[in-house]
């Protein structure tokens, strides 16, 4: 019988665009169990022309130094037509500020974050960014905007954090022979705009309660070691290696890497919030396991060549 490991993570995100209540977030997971987990925050917002001030709620502490802008690898056409999902036309570093993109009939700016002063301000258990769009309005062409960064995902890195197993050493014995399957199995639940997970100082201020977001996506690629429970999936693919060699984060091996992607829309769901969970189970031979039956095996031989040179010697004092 293996033994069971479980470890549960819920993240409560949160966005709201000043007036603007047709906006879609994208959460794209980059889950590396043996390393780092990243997640790139991509946010289009339509009519941002009438936008001022653009609000993004992290569930962890996130510096500046931590963002990344990966907008500005957008000039490789194979790291646009993976993102985007089609062909495309950018015109790359259009202004001091923005890009632009053509793509299935439409033409859509794409805004280099890194470009902007915005503030990261601390809250009681993550970090709010705000980010201002008047200043923006000089440079933008169009009528609908991106913004896409990446940041470590924190929350992720501590329930894959390997535990330490420090019970009673007899018993810890007993569960290395007995039981060397070892089930890892992890909860994820992705909620956004939801206010029970939300600090006070979101849930109290007027227009965060005013918006209601249009769209949620949210897209995890992890090693096929791991299994997702794909329930409502509304996507499933091998990730495309030659298209995200040059995109993915530095440590994460794109070998292998299964892609699973959900979508919910307001019209499923008229509060404007969203809520996505996973189960992510493996199963795999303990190591301890393993070595504990080599060294075994090991003493066994040992033990075998001692009786077996014992019989003989005593066998030859008979004859």
């Amino acid at each position: 019988m293996a033994k069971k490991y479980k470890k549960f993570a819920d993240d409560g995100w949160a966005i709201w665009i000043d007036g603007d209540d047709t906006s879609t977030i994208y959460l794209n997971d980059w889950l590396n169990p043996k390393g780092k987990s990243y997640v790139d925050m991509a946010i289009r917002i339509r009519k941002i022309k009438a936008s001022k001030v653009m609000h993004v709620f992290v569930p962890f502490s996130v510096s500046e130094t931590e963002i990344e802008d990966v907008s500005l690898l957008f000039n490789n056409t194979k790291i646009l037509q993976a993102t985007f999902s089609a062909a495309c036309i950018v015109d790359f570093k259009k202004n001091a500020h923005t890009s632009e993109i053509a793509y299935n009939g439409k033409t859509v700016d794409i805004v280099h974050i890194s470009t902007l002063t915005y503030d990261t301000v601390p809250l009681s258990h993550g970090t709010l960014l705000r980010v201002d769009l008047e200043m923006l309005q000089q440079y933008l062409d169009n009528d609908e905007a991106y913004f896409i960064w990446r940041m470590p995902h924190k929350t992720l890195d501590e329930i894959f954090k390997p535990r330490v197993d420090v019970g009673n050493a007899l018993d810890r014995l007993k569960d290395l022979i007995t039981t060397p399957v070892v089930s890892e199995k992890f909860g994820y639940s992705i909620r956004i705009n939801e206010s029970r997970l939300l600090p006070e100082e979101i849930t109290r201020i007027g227009a965060f309660h005013r918006q209601k977001l249009k769209k949620a996506v949210v897209t995890i690629s992890v090693d096929e070691n791991y299994e997702l429970n794909d329930s409502g999936c509304y996507r499933i693919r091998r990730l495309e290696e030659n298209l995200y060699k040059d995109y993915l984060p530095a440590d994460y091996r794109r070998e292998d890497v299964i892609t699973y992607q959900w979508n919910q829309s307001r019209e499923q769901n008229f509060h404007g919030h969203f809520n996505f969970y996973y189960s992510i189970t493996k199963n795999s031979i303990s190591k301890g396991s393993m070595l504990l039956y080599m060294i075994l095996l090991f003493l066994l031989g040992i033990l075998s060549d001692v009786i077996s040179d014992t019989v003989r010697a005593l066998l030859s004092l008979l004859t």
